[in-house]
């Protein structure tokens, strides 16, 4: 499992850093104004959709079919294959539909910039970007048969094809002196289209005859129909999220942006680690629980959340204490203002006090998952939803567009929570073990020392921070005294022992 989780960690780390650059780069060009906010529901529409059809319901529902197909012998190729015209069929017949329906769409998002120029621009985008959900989607069907059969590499590095192309697309047009926007919202179903060749390649190369025939309603699909609706009705409840928040925030100037903005950043370590986590952890679940080993689900879940939390606890502190100096020198560039990076900083800060909860959610749902239990997670995701949507809209008047962000992050503690306590029924191997229970506290009060170092760091090393020429290096000074902070507080309390690491980097690196 660590090697699996260094493989997907690794290359998503990748993918964030080149993110990083990407959203830097368009910010620098774009600056938070109208093409900036139009370009931000564009690509929202075919990710949202794309959480919502592959990797949220229909891989929640796949993968643990096919993980057990395989371990049986039972004709996973033709399984796989029935799921990928069927998936195919629906997202053309949707893409072909959002064509004509693209001004409601926008609408559905962002009424907020009726009679602005940011919505028919945004209307523009929508229809470039849209067909992106097919090839991306395929591709995550791929990659989820990929996962389940132990190859998690080049599922891993498809996204990091996104960004190299999107990246080369802009600073190419800039130095031609192009519309930098348009150049950069074409770009994004091509790179769909490299992705989605990328694993099937690599399916292919790993045995896996998966290729697209006349859909049928089979004994099978009638089954990964019944998992994945409520998978799909529970993704449809985070996309309501999503669409709340950013109703929520079209109303305030520049705040879509904002809030784009610092999600990226706090999703740096929820990708790194907590999806990483969730991506092995699931089909290796499902085998075990198919082969009756609750013991090694039970050891397996427990390390998968020690690890997971024992590098996102002092991410999520770090997000709270220094998110200014973060963004400032990460965002802080061409069109986007000091003010830009305060606002910005703001919402970071607020994510960060709920990346725990989405990174539990991502260890805690593969007990359900892996037992083909969609319904109860997708139930626990309406009381959540609700919480958000009463949280944002009723806390906006009063405290202005940051309500989005905190109720967002509340909302997620309530899922984790109710997520927690959906596991008792289910025994022993849903119990994380004594070594967990006694690291935990241990590793909360190591990332609070770190927290504490990191204030006078920053004040010492402000001065650097605001020069352009090093603050990339002041930063890095920063970050890497709390990182030699947490690790040797951790260390010497007993929250973790440096020996296990180096272990499992060994082996990681041999995987």
């Amino acid at each position: 499992m660590a090697s699996s989780f260094l493989t997907v960690g690794g290359w998503t780390m990748a993918s964030r850093v080149l993110g990083f650059v990407r959203d830097a780069m368009i910010l620098a060009f774009l600056g938070t104004g109208p093409a900036y906010e139009a370009f931000v529901v564009a690509f929202r529409l075919p990710n949202m959709f794309r959480r919502f059809f592959a990797e949220g319901a229909f891989n929640t529902a796949f993968v643990p079919m096919f993980s057990k197909k395989l371990e049986a012998g039972d004709d996973p190729d033709g399984f796989a294959s029935e799921a990928l015209s069927g998936l195919a069929m629906v997202l053309i017949l949707l893409t072909l539909a959002a064509q004509l329906a693209m001004p409601w769409l926008v609408w559905g998002l962002a009424s907020g910039f009726v009679g602005q120029d940011q919505f028919g621009l945004a209307v523009e985008f929508g229809r470039i970007a849209f067909p992106y959900i097919l090839f991306i989607s395929v591709a995550a069907l791929l990659s989820g048969a990929l996962n389940a059969a132990g190859r998690f590499a080049a599922a891993a590095a498809a996204p990091v094809l996104l960004n190299v192309m999107l990246v080369s697309v802009m600073a190419s047009v800039a130095l031609l002196g192009g519309d930098v926007a348009r150049a950069l919202i074409w770009a994004i179903p091509l790179a769909g289209v490299a992705q989605m060749v990328l694993v099937w390649t690599s399916a292919a190369r790993a045995g896996l005859r998966i290729r697209p025939r006349r859909p049928r309603f089979s004994p099978d699909m009638r089954r990964l129909l019944r998992i994945a609706v409520p998978a799909a009705l529970a993704g449809g409840v985070v996309q309501v999220n999503l669409l709340v928040g950013q109703q929520v925030a079209s109303y305030f100037d520049h705040a879509v942006g904002w809030l784009f903005a610092a999600d990226r950043l706090y999703q740096l370590p929820l990708g790194v680690v907590g999806i990483a986590i969730g991506i092995v952890l699931l089909p290796d679940l499902s085998r075990r629980l198919k082969a009756r080993d609750d013991t090694g689900a039970r050891i397996a879940l427990s390390r998968a959340a020690e690890m997971a939390l024992m590098l996102t606890i002092p991410a999520a502190v770090a997000l709270v204490v220094i998110p200014l100096p973060l963004v400032s020198v990460l965002f802080e560039r061409g069109a986007t203002t000091a003010e830009d990076s305060r606002a910005i900083a703001l919402a970071v800060a607020a994510y960060g006090l709920g990346l725990p909860a989405f990174v539990l959610q991502k260890i805690i749902q593969p007990l359900y998952f892996a037992r083909e239990d969609t319904r109860t997670p997708f139930r626990y995701a309406l009381v959540s939803m609700l919480v958000n949507m009463v949280l944002a809209i009723g806390l906006a008047p009063l405290i202005g567009w940051i309500a989005t962000a905190l109720a967002t992050t509340i909302a997620g503690w309530a899922m984790a929570l109710l997520l927690t306590l959906g596991t008792r029924p289910m025994g022993e191997v849903a119990r994380f073990d004594d070594r967990f229970r006694k690291r935990l506290p241990r590793i909360i009060a190591a990332a609070l020392i770190m927290g504490a170092a990191l204030l006078p760091g920053w004040w010492l090393l402000s001065p650097w921070l605001a020069l352009s020429g090093i603050r990339f290096a002041a930063l890095a000074v920063l970050v890497a005294w709390g990182g030699l902070v947490y690790f040797g507080a951790g260390q010497l309390i007993g929250a973790f022992q440096l020996a296990d690491l180096r272990r499992s980097l060994r082996r990681g690196g041999k995987g």
